[in-house]
């Protein structure tokens, strides 16, 4: 038996994410300032919820930036698999955090629809202030959402729809207070349920990219690995697939061939290096384990198929 790994080290890219997060972590704490400087000023409460919010995408920033900086340690004993699963567990971290964003946008609408509106405001700080946090958390949130999928980062995409979840929030205090200065004092509580539901969905889906990751759902099909294995010179069978990863380079296979009865150890780790190589060439894998055996050792299913 023998192993490959991936030779490129995961250093470039978890500089890159930590980058990454470093400026939004920058662009937050600037969001937070600003809203929370207008909220007071103006005695908007929708404006200091929208300051709430930015300081919860400081905290999530703060939490991604310290897991990302784990997340890029290379494989040791205790984690022979490496740490790239922390990405998912701070992935799952923003879920929590949305939910915490999304019951007290529920329990204030609730509470401002139920008592007929807010006390009146000056909003004009409040606008200007709200229309240039929605230009910025645009902006930023498309940007990391680019580098979170150049860099197939998990982190870098749930905090990226983390902010999205903060602009939408921004839309809805802006809405709020323009529909406030047009007389409906309960316009903005009642955009706020709707931006809710939109936060709910954001989260629903970094649950759907990140439980895969956690739960080590395959990286490829069986099948597909089956055959890449069987079309080399040599193989008679392929079985026991399994597969893990989902980003190029943290992807990691084992597999068994069978080999005719009979050929030397050095012929047969021959061949298990060549399958390991094309395996993870074409996984892009970190590291691919062949298990080799005699064709007549196989499970009585392969042989049949080998004949």
């Amino acid at each position: 038996m023998s192993a490959h790994a991936a030779a490129d080290p995961p250093d470039a890219r978890t500089r890159e994410v930590r980058r990454v997060l470093t400026l939004m972590l920058a662009v937050s704490l600037v969001l937070v300032t600003a809203k929370t400087a207008a909220g007071v000023l103006s005695g908007s409460l929708a404006v200091l919820g929208g300051a709430f919010d930015s300081a919860l995408d400081v905290l999530t920033t703060v939490v991604a930036i310290t897991l990302a900086r784990v997340a890029g340690q290379e494989p040791d004993e205790q984690h022979p698999y490496g740490h790239e699963k922390f990405e998912a567990l701070g992935a799952l971290a923003m879920v929590a955090f949305l939910s915490i964003t999304v019951y007290e946008l529920v329990r204030t609408a609730v509470a401002r629809i139920a008592g007929g509106g807010g006390e009146r405001v000056d909003t004009s700080l409040g606008v200007w202030v709200m229309g240039g946090s929605l230009l910025i958390g645009l902006v930023a949130s498309e940007y990391e959402r680019r580098r979170g999928q150049a860099l197939a980062s998990e982190l870098l995409l749930a905090d990226a729809a983390h902010l999205r979840a903060d602009v939408f929030v921004t839309l809805a205090v802006l809405i709020g207070l323009l529909l406030t200065r047009l007389g409906w004092r309960t316009g903005d509580a009642w955009t706020t349920l709707l931006v809710a539901v939109l936060i709910i969905r954001t989260g629903f889906h970094i649950l759907r990219e990140t439980i895969p990751v956690l739960v080590d759902e395959a990286a490829v099909e069986a099948a597909e690995i089956r055959r890449m294995a069987e079309a080399m010179d040599g193989v008679d069978a392929a079985y026991d697939v399994r597969s893990r990863g989902r980003r190029e380079g943290a992807r990691f296979a084992e597999l068994t061939i069978a080999v005719q009865t009979g050929l030397d150890i050095e012929e047969a780790h021959e061949i298990a290096d060549l399958v390991e190589g094309e395996v993870r060439r074409r996984l892009g894998a970190r590291r691919v384990v062949v298990h080799v055996e005699p064709l007549s050792a196989a499970p009585a299913r392969v042989r049949e198929a080998g004949e």
